[in-house]
């Protein structure tokens, strides 16, 4: 469904999600923030960055290390920098040039998703990737950041997303219509 949005509609709804994003209280309580690049309809988060920038906030993007498996580490997202492709062909900083930082140093997760359900259940892309990253989260003995948070179309919104035992549910969902708060982790 997120891939028949007109145009259109796909900007309205990045606008209104950024605004979203940017009047609550986990932007608000955040200084470092990791999103991600838009694609295959996902919600773009530019307007977003651009509002979070003029807040001195400071925003990453995932990085794959090689050495990492199937784990997310985040590296540094600057306005002018060039980005280099991962072996999967999407879009992220250069981490050779930086190094990057370990996912307990966020203190928010934009993350994106192809379905969600208000039991704070995410369906991703199959990679795993977020879900090994976020693990710690489940044992929560010493970390208790980052708040995790998905960015989805409204229309992405499903009844239910059978939870697996390696799911690590999310805070929270923004969507252009509202803010879906769950108890989470």
């Amino acid at each position: 469904m997120r891939r028949s949005l007109a145009p259109g509609v796909q900007v309205r709804n990045s606008i209104a999600v950024a605004r979203r994003l940017y009047t609550s209280g986990w932007f608000m309580r955040s200084n470092t923030i990791a999103l991600y690049l838009a694609n295959d309809g996902e919600v773009d988060l530019a307007p977003f960055a651009e509002a979070a920038r003029r807040c001195k906030k400071q925003l990453f993007l995932p990085a794959l290390r090689s050495d990492s498996g199937k784990r997310l580490w985040f590296a540094e997202y600057r306005a002018d920098e060039r980005l280099i492709r991962n072996r999967f062909g999407i879009l992220e900083p250069d981490i050779r040039k930086r190094a990057p930082i370990p996912p307990w140093a966020i203190d928010l997760v934009l993350m994106p998703l192809v379905a969600f359900d208000t039991d704070g259940n995410r369906l991703g892309m199959g990679g795993g990737f977020y879900d090994r990253t976020f693990a710690y989260l489940q044992r929560r003995v010493h970390h208790s950041k980052p708040a995790l948070v998905g960015v989805a179309h409204d229309c992405q919104r499903v009844d239910l997303i059978p939870a697996r035992s390696w799911d690590v549910p999310m805070h929270g969902v923004v969507t252009e219509r509202r803010r879906y708060l769950f108890s989470g982790l």
